[in-house]
């Protein structure tokens, strides 16, 4: 077993620092008792009571999570469909601009992805609003999770649908019970990414939004320009819990999946 050296050590010592020492920040000042974010007045849980009191950042932290919820849903169904064009379709007709359409969003800035829908939403005379948002956010994070799912089809042994299919299931059957089971951890990781990328968006979501539908990010970043007031922090530590509380739930049911496939593997494996 190779060990670390000391420099490995530093380094990823320095890293972890650099990306969680200003999480860490956040949430302890968000139990500042102060009102000023840069003065330690004590321990005190009256920002995260005064966030319940304040409407709009209520009504900001709810159309967040349902503009995540709603495009990640559906661009992970789209971006699955788009793997699994791209994995197992060979070299179809129209490949070549079908995976450049996909993975463009991975490459274009997003002030110009923002631009051009506000430009779409603006020709085609749709009032933008909460509906234009979550369109817009299935648009950039759908190729995201077509990477994902794509890279796990990839290394997918595909006799296993070929013997369900000597069996006698259906193309449909075949999916649902042998192909999606195995490549669900790519397509709850798939979904994800998207929704961590529709709560962090503001540039994006700044072109197309519209009257009422202000999200979370839009909302702190107008009050952070008058200064930061400290039920920022507390807003900001709640979404931090709820994130980490999905990611774990996911990891969970992720290892689940691959103990599941494991096992079935094996007892395939017993009854040859």
């Amino acid at each position: 077993m190779r060990r670390l050296s000391i420099f490995n050590v530093v380094s990823l010592t320095i890293g972890f620092v650099f990306l969680y020492l200003p999480i860490i920040l956040l949430v302890i000042y968000s139990f500042n008792a102060g009102r000023s974010v840069a003065v330690w007045g004590g321990w005190s849980t009256k920002w995260y009571s005064s966030v319940f009191e304040n409407q709009q950042l209520l009504a900001a932290s709810w159309v967040t999570l349902k503009v995540g919820v709603l495009s990640a849903s559906v661009a992970t169904v789209l971006g699955t469909l788009s793997a699994l064009a791209l994995a197992r379709f060979g070299r179809f007709k129209g490949r070549t601009l079908f995976s450049a359409m996909v993975y463009a969003p991975l490459v274009m800035p997003e002030v110009i992805t923002g631009l051009s829908l506000l430009l779409l939403f603006v020709s085609l005379n749709i009032d933008r609003g909460f509906w234009t948002i979550v369109l817009s956010h299935i648009t950039f994070t759908m190729c995201f999770v077509a990477v994902v799912v794509q890279s796990r089809l990839s290394s997918f042994d595909r006799s296993i649908e070929e013997a369900a299919l000597d069996l006698g299931c259906t193309p449909f059957m075949t999916f649902f019970r042998i192909t999606l089971p195995i490549i669900l951890p790519a397509v709850i990781s798939g979904w994800m990414l998207a929704f961590t990328l529709s709560l962090d968006d503001f540039v994006i979501a700044s072109f197309t939004t519209g009257p009422g539908a202000t999200t979370l990010p839009m909302k702190i970043y107008s009050d952070v320009r008058l200064g930061i007031k400290p039920e920022i922090n507390a807003i900001c530590s709640l979404m931090i819990a709820v994130v980490t509380v999905t990611v774990m739930i996911a990891s969970v049911m992720t290892k689940r999946q691959e103990v599941e496939r494991e096992r079935a593997e094996r007892l395939a494996v017993a009854g040859r």
